[in-house]
């Protein structure tokens, strides 16, 4: 297998046909957590994405040319909620991730935009976001929400 590098990977716009490739990439990411919180429901975990999908607020993750994954930025209140941040299990830990959020929150940044997000409980990918600068505003008995203010650089 190719080493995998961050750089391997690029944004599409989303097409209303990707709809079933996300819904199944959500069921394969989400599994354990939602196993572990005693909420998986197979065919849940799916419909909730197929209802809520929105094309035109989402990127389709390509690596080496193949569907890797989405992310979606819903417009919110003060600025964005990062929805459906999904990557393929077998692409992680290559810093596509990682690559991809800092591409998002530069946008954000440039725009001076609030972003917002929601993790479920003992979630891994909490650290991924707080090592981007998200912090906790608030949590419940399932999701943890974290919020990430613009960062604005002065130019000189």
């Amino acid at each position: 297998m190719p080493t995998i590098t961050p750089y391997d990977w690029s944004l599409r716009p989303a097409v209303p046909e990707d709809v079933e490739a996300v819904a199944e990439l959500r069921a394969v990411v989400m599994r354990a957590d939602l196993e572990r919180l005693g909420r998986y429901d197979e065919h849940r975990v799916r419909q909730r994405l197929r209802d809520a999908f929105l094309p035109g607020h989402t990127s389709v993750i390509e690596s080496g040319g193949a569907f890797a994954g989405c992310v979606t930025l819903r417009p919110g209140a003060d600025g964005w909620w990062l929805e459906n941040f999904l990557l393929s299990p077998a692409l992680q830990g290559h810093g596509i991730g990682s690559a991809v959020l800092r591409s998002v929150l530069a946008r954000a940044d440039a725009e001076r935009l609030t972003v917002r997000l929601d993790v479920l409980r003992g979630s891994a990918a909490r650290r991924l976001y707080e090592r981007h600068g998200f912090v906790r505003e608030r949590e419940d008995a399932v999701d943890v929400f974290l919020v990430r203010e613009p960062v604005v650089r002065e130019t000189p």
